[in-house]
């Protein structure tokens, strides 16, 4: 009698188990957190990456310029690699704009850089610059979205002066896991004495 108990409880225990593991496995994780698009979210790192690869584009856009290479070109290819335009809104407000203040085309962000449809550019990236460095006062990071802002400092490659400007920038990720630009936001900082 022992025996046949046994056997009906090993009976009913395993497959129950089975059961429970095949239910576990498509069970969604607590908090409906999906682990690999948590895995696949924004990291701290993958906005400084980004920051480092706007400011080498900076540069390298200045030597092509004074190297009499093919600046312009390689211009519309950083704006197009590193801003949004193709994916969405892209909310860009330059330094040195005071006409033209919003570069909310892809064209417009282009002529801020190296000159063109917007009469009062002067080519930033022309200047030239031989460093470009961030120092972020914070990243608020989410999944698909970064928020950071801070000082960054441009090097000029003919004097070695550094001139401090203020941004924030906004990065999204595509569906290729490429962070865009969508928002960016510089400015002089405020002075006191100019008032």
């Amino acid at each position: 009698m022992k025996l046949s108990k046994l056997v009906v409880l090993v009976l009913v225990l395993i497959p129950g188990s089975i059961l429970a593991a095949s239910c576990l496995e498509n069970t969604p994780p607590a908090n409906n957190i999906d682990l690999k698009a948590a895995n696949n979210c924004i990291t701290q790192k993958d906005v400084t990456n980004a920051q480092e690869t706007w400011a080498n584009a900076i540069v390298a856009i200045g030597k092509a310029y004074k190297n009499g290479e093919d600046y312009k070109a390689l211009a519309a290819d950083t704006v197009d690699q590193l801003y949004g335009y193709d994916e969405g809104k892209v909310l860009f407000k330059p330094t040195k704009a005071s006409e033209g203040q919003f570069r909310l085309t892809e064209k417009d962000a282009i002529s801020y850089f190296v000159k063109g449809v917007v009469s009062e550019d002067k080519g930033f990236a022309l200047q030239p610059w031989s460093k470009v460095r961030f120092e972020n006062a914070g990243i608020s990071l989410d999944c698909t979205d970064a928020v950071t802002m801070g000082n960054y400092y441009f090097t000029d490659a003919k004097t070695g002066k550094e001139t401090k400007v203020e941004y924030t920038f906004g990065y999204r990720k595509n569906m290729d896991g490429k962070l865009l630009i969508d928002l960016h936001h510089s400015s002089v900082p405020y002075n006191p004495t100019e008032q």
